[in-house]
């Protein structure tokens, strides 16, 4: 008996050091975790074969399970939006580092759009009921409130009303059935919505485009080995969208290519979500 208890015991030991190292990969959960899961596997294949360990996908529920996730290290890699960045590195003691982030996402852009002619600049939004996105979205609430008030209009006062679908294409129905005057997007939401025929959009036209601002990245605990890290890395400047297997993998993340970043450029971000009390 006590041969076979020191048998067992000598097996799970063996069990336990000889697992393969898994990398535990998570996305911010906007879509179905059966459509991410679909978008990353060549990416994850891909990532596989540079690092030389299994990548494990784990689908969250919601943006604050992934953040959550990361921050007590039951994640290792995840891609999310500048709040969720924010809040992250925030909820883990600085234990999160960006490390990469697509081209596209250093000048992320905001669109105002409306179905009124005589709308044609953001001071005319005063006294008006205006769509934002939901208050976690950047593109949606966080820099569209920024600008606003570079532009001199504070959202809390100067607006009749401000509403909060929780999606672009709700904030152009709501805009397009007379809910708000006016609404803001991304710019890429709205580009999709009009190359896919959305009826609503179509009554709808752009009458305000922000600067660009830096938004989404890939970020890893960094408590992640320094050498693993520097691979993942290195794996995802690599990809070139002119080499055909890495133009599908750039082209299902809505990618031209990534770049380089620093925790220094989502400064902005929170700032602006202190001042709007979405950060303590």
């Amino acid at each position: 008996m006590i041969i076979s208890l020191a048998i067992a015991a000598a097996l799970v030991i063996f069990a336990v050091t000889s697992a393969e190292p898994v990398l535990r990969v998570s996305l911010a959960p906007d879509q179905k975790p059966t459509v991410l899961r679909k978008k990353f596997k060549p990416l994850a294949d891909y990532l596989e074969k540079k690092i030389g360990m299994k990548i494990e996908f784990r689908p969250m529920a919601s943006d604050d399970s992934l953040v959550e996730a990361l921050a007590a290290n039951k994640l290792d890699l995840v891609w999310f939006s500048g709040f969720d960045f924010i809040r992250s590195r925030l909820r883990s003691n600085d234990q999160v580092i960006p490390i990469v982030q697509r081209a596209e996402d250093a000048y992320t852009r905001s669109v105002f759009v409306t179905a009124r002619k005589d709308i044609t600049g953001l001071e005319d939004l005063k006294g008006e009921t205006f769509a934002f996105g939901a208050k976690t979205s950047v593109s949606g609430y966080l820099m569209p409130r920024a600008f606003l008030r570079a532009a001199y209009i504070d959202p809390d006062i100067e607006l009749k009303q401000a509403i909060y679908p929780d999606t672009p294409g709700e904030v152009v129905k709501a805009v397009a059935d007379g809910k708000a005057v006016a609404g803001v997007l991304h710019q890429v939401e709205w580009e999709k919505l009009l190359a896919d025929g959305n009826a609503e959009s179509k009554v709808l036209h752009v009458f305000y485009t922000t600067p660009g601002y830096c938004d989404r990245n890939w970020a890893a605990r960094a408590d992640m080995d320094e050498n693993l890290r520097q691979k993942l890395t290195d794996a995802f400047l690599a990809l070139e969208s002119n080499i055909g297997p890495d133009k599908e993998i750039l082209e299902l993340q809505n990618a031209s290519r990534f770049i380089p970043t620093r925790a220094e450029n989502y400064a902005e971000i929170e700032a602006m979500a202190r001042g709007a009390g979405l950060l303590k």
